[in-house]
């Protein structure tokens, strides 16, 4: 298993973040990337919808030679981890909301604040992950939905940015939070705006970093980190719209995408189904 990939699927391009966040952690790793921007966003679809289009994604990686799924979408953390692990039982399957929810209560004295997209905090999938380690946590919970249009036009340092990080979160910071969950993979990239807006007196918990460090500690546990280093690249795929995808995606990554492969999930998933 040392030297097989890891799988990370998002519904777009989000989820690079994670996959950064991974490769600053394990550099030696290689990863297999896909972003299913065919089909997003997630977080407007039933939860069975997206339960079936995390199995196709998942069945997808497998064909790719991987030894842990990351489900980098909050979306999908929210709803298909369970079948994911029950249908995928002799690999490890890892979600960005329960390493999210585990700094918090680490971190956290007062109140947790956690914001994300209209749907994952419609779902309160972050606040039952945070009270079944922590019940009688303190939580306020905040959507911002300008925020992924903001980050994929490349305005994380643009006036107006700031504008709405005031707008969204400063009644937050009023209601005496003493950390702060990003539980949406594109806030990450506001990081630094956000610090600014917040001040240092609340700690900004990075699901990606968190994520990251989890994946470290199931490969490390199992002895499955790579023994090899060099000699492969990591893979790039998307089910639409390749051009947008490097040109956010190098945003995200400070850095160039060197190739971005368009697939059918659904075809390669129906092929290996029916091969079987």
């Amino acid at each position: 298993m040392n030297n097989k990939a890891i799988g990370i699927f998002d519904s777009g391009i989000g989820g690079l973040t994670v996959y950064k966040a991974l490769k600053e952690k394990l550099p030696d790793e290689k990863a297999v990337y896909l972003g299913d921007t065919a089909r997003l966003p997630y977080g407007t679809k039933s939860a069975e919808t997206i339960i079936h289009f995390s199995e196709d994604n998942a069945r997808f990686l497998l064909t790719k030679d991987i030894k842990i799924i990351v489900v980098a979408c909050n979306s999908a953390s929210s709803h298909a981890i369970p079948r994911l692990r029950e249908t995928f039982g002799d690999i490890p399957v890892l979600g960005v909301i329960e390493p999210g929810a585990e700094a918090a209560v680490e971190y956290s004295r007062e109140k947790i604040g956690v914001i994300g997209t209209t749907a994952t905090i419609m779902s309160g999938a972050y606040e039952r992950a945070i009270r079944e380690k922590k019940r009688d946590a303190r939580i306020v919970v905040k959507d911002c939905p300008l925020f992924v249009p903001l980050v994929e036009e490349g305005w994380a340092n643009h006036r107006v940015t700031k504008l709405v990080i005031e707008e969204y979160l400063m009644p937050l910071k009023d209601q005496g939070v003493d950390s702060l969950v990003l539980g949406c993979t594109h806030y990450p990239v506001l990081k630094g705006p956000i610090a600014e807006v917040l001040g240092e007196d609340i700690r900004l918990i990075d699901s990606a970093e968190t994520t990251a460090q989890k994946v470290y500690s199931i490969l490390k546990e199992k002895d499955w980190l790579r023994r090899s280093n060099g000699g492969w690249e990591d893979e790039f795929y998307v089910t639409d719209f390749p051009d947008r995808f490097k040109k956010v995606g190098e945003i995200f990554l400070e850095r160039k995408i060197q190739r971005v492969t368009t697939v059918d999930v659904c075809t390669i998933v129906e092929k290996r189904k029916n091969s079987h």
